[in-house]
């Protein structure tokens, strides 16, 4: 729970041009998760708020943005410290690097990059942020 900020990611349609970008997950009374993405387009704040719905897998959630339609969102790696993690879903072509923290040391970019590229993701695509 709490604020995670977007380091890296793979280009994909609802975050195109997005800078700066973070999420708030809060934990709701029916067990669910609020998700509030947040970032900055064209230099307009851009909302899109989701919820998350855990499932019996550790580290898998079931999220929606777009009314019923639930992708999954299975944190792969992370630190031990919880200071970071690498998402993915299903699908090869969705991939994040998320931090609690705006920014993280080159030498932990790269670790978290090559622990990427040995699952087979084609990291050379991710769009780091600045």
């Amino acid at each position: 729970m709490g604020r995670w900020y977007e380091l890296a990611r793979f280009d994909h349609s609802f975050e195109r041009g997005m800078t700066n970008v973070m999420t708030d997950y809060r934990l709701l009374d029916d067990g669910t998760v609020e998700v509030i993405n947040i970032g900055m387009r064209d230099g307009k704040e851009h909302r899109a708020i989701g919820h998350a719905k855990p499932t019996d897998k550790v580290g898998l959630l079931r999220v929606s943005f777009f009314w019923i339609f639930y992708s999954d969102y299975n944190i792969m790696e992370m630190a031990q410290d919880g200071s970071w993690v690498l998402v993915g879903s299903r699908s090869p072509n969705y991939l994040w690097i998320l931090s609690r923290t705006p920014t993280l040391p080159d030498s932990t970019m790269q670790h978290i990059i090559e622990l990427a590229r040995k699952r087979g993701y084609e990291v050379e695509n991710l769009i780091i942020a600045k």
